[in-house]
């Protein structure tokens, strides 16, 4: 930055002119230093998804009033594609995300792969059990396979808490709000 005679501060520019001159700066494509427009794209998509879902609703379902279900999905997907716009504007007028001052986080570090798979591995073992074991045991397994995977190692209070868990949930689902999940096994004991 330099100031120009009448105290105004303006910025330097260094590189090749005829670069700058097609728009693209000496150090990079204009993209450079823009990875939030991935994100405006993603967002733009998604509400587009949610829009499109919202409309194909059948209309035997949105027959109990003047505001039908594909109501709140369709405001969902206009405020998905809104943001995206406006974030995108933002981003192209020189915008950036502020880093957060809080974390405690190493960015040079490696990412913990065995971590991740043990999580994936949690998660995919309740889609492989859920069917033959019932939900609230396979949920257990997950819940418990997963605290397990980020490093609590109490053996004694973790199934325990994931029992509890799996079965307060399909409870929820189940029993208060009409949900059929599969019982297993375990419902016909209890």
């Amino acid at each position: 930055m330099t100031a120009d005679p009448n105290g105004h501060l303006t910025a330097q520019t260094t590189g090749d002119p005829t670069a700058r001159a097609n728009g693209h700066p000496a150090d990079g494509p204009w993209w450079r230093g823009r990875a939030e427009l991935g994100l405006c794209a993603g967002l733009l998509v998604l509400g587009a998804l949610v829009i499109v879902d919202a409309l194909r609703i059948p209309d035997n379902l949105s027959q109990r009033g003047p505001v039908g279900p594909e109501a709140v999905p369709l405001l969902v997907g206009g405020a998905l594609a809104v943001v995206a716009v406006l974030l995108a504007v933002d981003v192209l007028r020189g915008g950036k995300g502020q880093a957060e001052g809080g974390e405690d986080i190493d960015l040079d570090a490696p990412a913990d792969w065995r971590t991740v798979l043990m999580v994936a591995a949690a998660f995919l073992a309740n889609v492989v059990l859920i069917e033959p074991l019932g939900f609230p045991i396979s949920m257990a397994i997950m819940f418990w396979g997963s605290v397990y995977a980020l490093g609590s190692r109490n053996l004694a209070r973790d199934p325990l808490v994931a029992a509890g868990l799996s079965l307060i949930t399909w409870f929820l689902f189940d029993q208060l709000l009409g949900v059929p999940l599969p019982g297993g096994p375990l419902m016909e004991v209890l």
